[in-house]
Parts: C-alpha cells; sequence; structure tokens
C-alpha cells in the first residue's frame, strides 16, 4: 500500500508573496512592540533624570539649614486657619485622642461655654494628650496666633468668638496672662452676673500689662543702695506695673492699701511673698509681666505691704 505525497504549502504565486512578506512584517512588528514597552515602562537606570541638577541639588542638600531674620523687621502672622491646617488638624480634623473634632458642635459646645480666654490658656499650655501650644514652640507660632487657631476652630463649631488682640510691638504678650486670669475667674464666679463681671476685670488686667513698659524701673544697685532709694524703685515699679491689677483689685488681686485683702497674705512668710511676685501666682504673671529686677519686684512688694500696715 503506497502513501500520498505530500503536497507544498506554497501552491500558487500569490501564497509565496504573502508568506515573504510575512517573514518580513512579523520580526518587524514585534521589534516595533519591544521597544515601545520599553520606552514607556519606569527607568530605573541610565536615561532617568536622576542626574538632573534639581535631583541631584535635592540629595546632596545638607539636613539642616539656617535661616537668618530680621529682628526689626515688621512679623507677618499666619492666620487662624492657617495655623490649624498646619498644626491642630492633626488631632481636631479626625478627633484623634479625645479632641474635640473641628465643626463637631457636640464636641465643642462645653468648651466654648468655658469663654475663649479659657481656651486660649488650655492651648498655650497643653491638657492631657495636647502638648503645649500643640507642640510647637514660640519661635513657631506666637501667643497671638495660637488664638487666632482656637477663634477659628471655635466659631467653625458655633462660638462667635472675636479675634485676640494684635500685639502691639514693644509690649509683652498677654495670651498666657489672659488665659491665667480667665481661669481664674471661672472658678471665682458664681453666675451669670459674676461671670461678665470676670469677663470685663480679666479685659481690664490684659489692656493694662499690655500697656506695661519693658524697660526695667530703675535699678537699686545693690546692698549699698539707701533704704529711702529702695521705697522709690518699689514705688515706681508699682506705679508702672503693680496698680494695673492691684490698684482696683482686679481678678482678686489685694486691693492696694486694703488691709483686709491683704490679711491673708500676711500671714506667709515673706519669703513667699517675694517668691509669688516673681514666678507667678493664679491670674498674676511672673514679675507682673514686667522684666523688672528682683530687688526692684521685692521693693514693689515691700512698698505694697507697707501701705497695709
Amino acid at each position: 500500500m503506497s502513501e500520498a505525497p505530500h503536497g507544498a504549502p506554497i501552491k500558487t504565486p500569490g501564497q509565496l508573496i504573502a508568506a515573504v512578506i510575512a517573514a518580513f512584517a512579523i520580526p518587524i512588528i514585534v521589534i516595533i512592540l519591544l521597544a515601545h514597552y520599553v520606552d514607556s515602562s519606569t527607568r530605573t537606570g541610565a536615561g532617568t533624570d536622576g542626574l538632573s541638577d534639581a535631583e541631584v541639588a535635592k540629595r546632596v542638600a545638607p539636613i539642616g539649614q539656617v535661616e537668618i531674620r530680621d529682628a526689626n523687621a515688621p512679623r507677618t502672622f499666619k492666620t487662624g486657619e492657617e495655623v490649624y491646617k498646619a498644626v491642630c488638624s492633626a488631632c481636631h480634623a479626625s478627633g484623634a485622642a479625645g479632641a474635640p473634632k473641628f465643626t463637631n458642635t457636640g464636641d465643642w459646645a462645653p468648651r466654648i461655654a468655658q469663654g475663649f480666654d479659657t481656651l486660649w490658656h488650655t492651648a498655650l499650655t497643653g491638657k492631657g494628650a495636647m502638648p503645649p501650644r500643640g507642640g510647637t514652640s514660640p519661635d513657631d507660632y506666637s501667643d497671638y496666633e495660637i488664638g487666632l487657631a482656637v477663634a477659628y476652630m471655635a466659631n467653625n463649631a458655633g462660638a462667635h468668638f472675636e479675634n485676640p488682640p494684635k500685639p502691639v510691638p514693644g509690649a509683652p504678650a498677654a495670651g498666657a496672662a489672659s488665659g491665667a486670669a480667665a481661669a481664674s475667674g471661672a472658678e471665682a464666679a458664681s453666675g451669670p452676673a459674676a461671670s461678665d463681671q470676670g469677663a470685663a476685670q480679666a479685659a481690664a488686667a490684659v489692656a493694662a500689662l499690655a500697656s506695661v513698659p519693658q524697660s526695667a524701673a530703675p535699678a537699686t544697685g545693690g546692698a549699698a543702695q539707701t533704704t529711702a532709694d529702695a521705697s522709690q524703685a518699689g514705688k515706681a515699679l508699682y506705679q508702672s506695673v503693680c496698680q494695673a491689677c492691684h490698684a482696683a483689685g482686679v481678678l482678686n488681686a489685694p486691693k492696694f492699701g486694703d488691709k483686709e485683702a491683704w490679711a491673708p497674705r500676711l500671714k506667709d512668710p515673706i519669703d513667699t511673698i517675694y517668691n509669688y511676685a516673681l514666678h507667678g501666682k493664679g491670674a498674676m504673671p511672673p514679675k507682673g509681666g514686667s522684666n523688672a529686677s528682683d530687688a526692684d519686684v521685692k521693693a514693689a512688694v515691700d512698698y505694697m505691704i507697707s501701705q497695709v500696715k
């Protein structure tokens, strides 16, 4: 039994031409597709922009850089929204660690009821899981800018707080003092009338402290200074600083010349009273918010005490 002969796959001239064209076209198409794939894929070696000037400068940039600022140049303050987005949103946007969530009126209602000054003081000094100033430093954001952020967050949750007063160049920051004053006033208040009175007193104290000059009163000159000169230095410091609160008894400060108001204070040793004046107590900031010398502060204490004996 014989086998049938196999026929050739190309039987016509047209099939031959098609085979020749396919033999050339298919490899060319494959090469083009491979080239396109290689060119469009992520390049990690030669041919990337890793050696461009911008990328090289980024890699060799120092870890730390020194920024020189003109201390006398006018400061441009951040807005409350900018401070919130840069600092506060880390916790307040999601309500992390018990922070009142941004725009959540239920979270903010009890805080808003405490008043702006108390919230400002809490933001500056920290509370619970929140570090002082949200973990920043006074060089990053001033007390005023922190206050703007507090007002921004509270107002977005239903409050109607006004922005804190813009600091006057050369005047001491009143943020911490006003916050402490508000906290003290909140503890002493016992009703709507007392609350209004405390708020008015706090505003008066802040306004008075903001006008305190930063230059110290005339120095006493050491042990060789006479008693009369020390008394004059104490009187001068009282008139320029202490009377802002003590003249009218603002925020429970013992009123100047009021023996009954001073009697409980005078039960403490004189060194304790000096310590309160030097380092602050309650709503009173250290040294009354001035930069007077320790000797002059003590002289002012002696002067006020001498008026109730």
